[in-house]
C-alpha cells in the first residue's frame, strides 16, 4: 500500500525533511538566545546608565580591560584636557546618520595617568585626509562625566584597524594603542561623555545607546518551530495524497475482457 515511499523521489522528500526538521529548531534557539541577549543588554544598559556616577580610577586602570558588567558605567574624571595628543576617529556618524569623526581628547588626571575621553561627533572636511575643524577643549580643570567604554577591536566592532591613516586619524579606539603611540599611561577603556555640555552644541555629544527596543527575535523563533512542526505535518499529507491518487489510477484502469471459449 505504502511502496511507492521506497521509490527515489520519496526517499530524498523523506531524508530532507528529517534533515530540517532539526535545522529549523536550531535556528529557533539561535533566534531565542538572541532576544534573551538583546533583553539582558538592555537591563545591563538600563542599570548602569541608571547608577551613581563613579570616579573611573575605581573601576579601570593602565592596561585594563573593562568587563562587560562595567559597560556603559556612569563615570567621573577630573584633570586638564591634553589638545596636543588630540586624535579623530574616522567615519562615524551622529543621530542624523551624518559621516563625520568623533574626537578623541586624553584627559590628565593627578596622579599623571589619563583617560581618554570621546568628547563626541564634529562633520567630516572636504577633504577627507585633512584634520576637521575640532572645537577646542576646556582649557584647565575639568570634570568630565560620561559612560565607559571598552577598548575597541576588530573582532568586536568589525572596523578593520587600517594603517598608512593620515596623521591624527585613527579607526578604533583602543587604548592600549594610543598608550604607545602617544606615550601616555592611559587607563584602559575611554569615556564617552555626557557632561559638560560643550558650548554652541559642538562637538556633538554621543547619545544613550538604545535600550528599549528587543527586536523580532522571539517571533522569529516561534515562526521557524512552527516551520519545524509543519515538516511532518505536509509530509504525512503529501503521503496520503499520493496514496489517494494512486488508488484512484488503479480504479480506473480498464478490465480485460475474457477470451470467448473455443467452438
Amino acid at each position: 500500500m505504502y511502496r511507492f515511499l521506497l521509490s527515489r523521489q520519496w526517499v530524498i522528500l523523506t531524508l530532507v525533511s528529517l534533515v530540517l526538521i532539526p535545522v529549523m529548531v536550531e535556528l529557533g534557539f539561535w533566534q531565542l538566545h538572541r532576544h534573551q541577549h538583546r533583553v539582558a543588554q538592555n537591563q545591563l544598559i538600563a542599570d548602569n546608565l541608571a547608577a551613581r556616577p563613579t570616579p573611573v580610577t575605581e573601576l579601570t586602570s593602565p592596561g585594563h580591560t573593562v568587563p562587560r558588567a562595567d559597560y556603559w558605567r556612569q563615570v567621573t574624571a577630573t584633570g586638564t584636557f591634553d589638545t596636543a595628543h588630540e586624535v579623530a576617529v574616522r567615519r562615524r556618524t551622529n543621530a542624523d546618520d551624518r559621516v563625520g569623526f568623533h574626537v578623541l581628547t586624553p584627559l590628565v588626571l593627578a596622579d599623571g595617568r589619563a583617560v581618554l575621553v570621546n568628547r563626541g561627533w564634529v562633520p567630516a572636511a572636504a577633504d577627507q585626509a585633512a584634520f576637521p575643524e575640532v572645537p577646542p577643549a576646556p582649557r584647565g580643570r575639568v570634570t568630565v562625566t560620561g559612560r565607559l567604554m571598552a577598548d575597541q577591536t576588530t573582532g568586536a566592532s568589525g572596523i578593520r584597524d587600517l594603517s598608512g591613516l593620515p596623521p591624527r586619524q585613527i579607526m578604533l579606539i583602543n587604548s592600549a594603542q594610543q598608550a604607545k603611540s602617544l606615550g601616555l599611561a592611559l587607563l584602559g577603556g575611554y569615556i564617552e561623555q555626557t557632561a559638560p555640555e560643550p558650548p554652541r552644541g559642538s562637538p556633538e555629544l554621543i547619545p544613550e545607546p538604545d535600550h528599549d527596543s528587543i527586536g523580532a527575535h522571539m517571533a522569529y523563533a516561534v515562526q521557524w518551530w512552527l516551520f519545524a512542526a509543519g515538516v511532518p505535518v505536509g509530509w504525512v499529507i503529501l503521503v496520503r495524497r499520493e496514496k489517494r491518487d494512486r488508488a484512484a489510477a488503479s480504479s480506473e484502469e480498464p478490465v480485460a475482457a475474457p477470451e470467448s471459449a473455443a467452438v
